[in-house]
């Protein structure tokens, strides 16, 4: 529906135009729930606290993105084009690089929190290569999908109560040790 040429509301025309759209906009229109959930928890909780990172988006084949960095229509279909995969030098090179600039930025008690299933290599394998044991998530991600994290994170905005966090290390190891 965002990429229908005959798309007429305001997000789907700012995507067609030669300036773009933010892609966290972008990202929340399709993934309503889990990506508003994650953007909004991110704004809440990654910004205003001393130790943590600003707020990040993994992209498809172009790394970190900051979530008011315009894209393009067709910067997505470029994206579209890059398998997400850890094994996948499109996907994790651009990721490696932008989460190595962002760790060298940042002193050694920066902690970085992932958002994200911690579940699948794909993000995890290249993250804990740069990040290791200051790559944190939500404890309460632990065995919930995608919209149960979603509406985990939006709960947790509305009830201005920050996660507790664990390292992405040890939970791999845990779950890998089963």
């Amino acid at each position: 529906m965002l990429l229908a040429p005959s798309a007429d509301f305001m997000l789907a025309r700012a995507l067609r135009s030669a300036e773009g759209a933010p892609v966290g906009d972008v990202f929340s229109f399709v993934s309503s729930l889990y990506f508003r959930g994650k953007l909004s928890y991110a704004e809440k909780f990654g910004r205003a606290r001393p130790g943590l990172a600003a707020v990040f988006v993994i992209s498809q084949g172009g790394g970190l993105l900051r979530p008011d960095e315009p894209v393009t229509v067709a910067r997505l279909q470029k994206w579209a084009e890059v398998p997400i995969h850890q094994d996948n030098p499109h996907f994790t090179a651009p990721l490696v690089r932008h989460a190595s600039e962002l760790c060298d930025a940042h002193d050694a008690h920066t902690r970085f929190v992932l958002l994200g299933s911690v579940a699948s290599n794909k993000y995890v394998v290249p993250l804990l290569d740069v990040f290791g044991e200051r790559l944190l998530f939500p404890r309460e991600f632990a065995g919930l999908g995608d919209m149960s994290r979603g509406a985990l994170l939006l709960r947790a905005v509305r009830e201005e109560r920050e996660l507790s966090y664990a390292t992405v290390a040890a939970e791999v190891a845990r779950t890998r040790s089963r």
